[in-house]
């Protein structure tokens, strides 16, 4: 039998249950929207399956992805952090979580939280399109565009318009699976945001 699911979700059983019970499906937990979007950021320059086999060291190294605490972190927890050699070690990422950590509190205070904030860039509906098997999908759209730029005013840092289209896809405000995968959402709504630029971030 074919297996109809993306194609880069047949790279490994971690990645398939990623793709599986994960990516594209809405998600509206402030928390685990936090925890992929320090995921995504972390990411940067490596590829996803890196990151994902990772994330249970993250989830420990840092407090649960719990924001709070995050924002409270010193210079001490940082270096940690830096030490830690379960993560990426990377001293600018591992500043950004508790930047980022702060804007996302400051989100939360202003909006009442941060799926408020997300979603309201949609209307609260996803945005479904529809690629076929072996389309490249965006790396980018004028939406990740503008959520970018809004970010990166309210301080957050490792948010630049690619990271952000992934984040979309990741938490289900985009749904880019392929037409006949059994994870595609059963919405249809035309995208109003297709002007893209191919690259497509989720490779192995």
């Amino acid at each position: 039998m074919t297996d109809r699911r993306c194609a880069w979700a047949l790279s490994s059983e971690v990645m398939a249950a990623y793709h599986d019970t994960e990516w594209g499906r809405p998600a509206h937990d402030d928390q685990h929207l936090f925890e992929m979007l320090l995921l995504e950021g972390a990411q940067a320059g490596l590829s996803w399956s890196t990151v994902l086999n990772k994330r249970e060291n993250y989830r420990r190294a840092l407090d649960g992805f719990d924001p709070e605490i995050i924002a409270s972190y010193d210079q001490s927890r940082l270096a940690d952090l830096l030490a830690n050699d379960g993560i990426i070690r990377n001293r600018l990422k591992i500043a950004s979580t508790v930047k980022n950590a702060r804007a996302f509190l400051g989100i939360r205070e202003a909006f009442g939280s941060f799926d408020t904030y997300l979603w309201d860039w949609v209307k609260g509906t996803p945005i479904v399109n529809h690629p076929a098997p072996g389309d490249p999908l965006p790396g980018s759209t004028d939406l990740s565009d503008r959520i970018a730029k809004d970010l990166k005013r309210r301080g957050f840092t490792f948010v630049g318009t690619t990271i952000v289209y992934a984040y979309l896809q990741a938490v289900g405000v985009v749904d880019d699976h392929v037409d006949g995968c059994p994870a595609k959402s059963r919405q249809s709504r035309p995208s109003a945001h297709r002007t893209h630029r191919h690259s497509h971030r989720l490779t192995t």
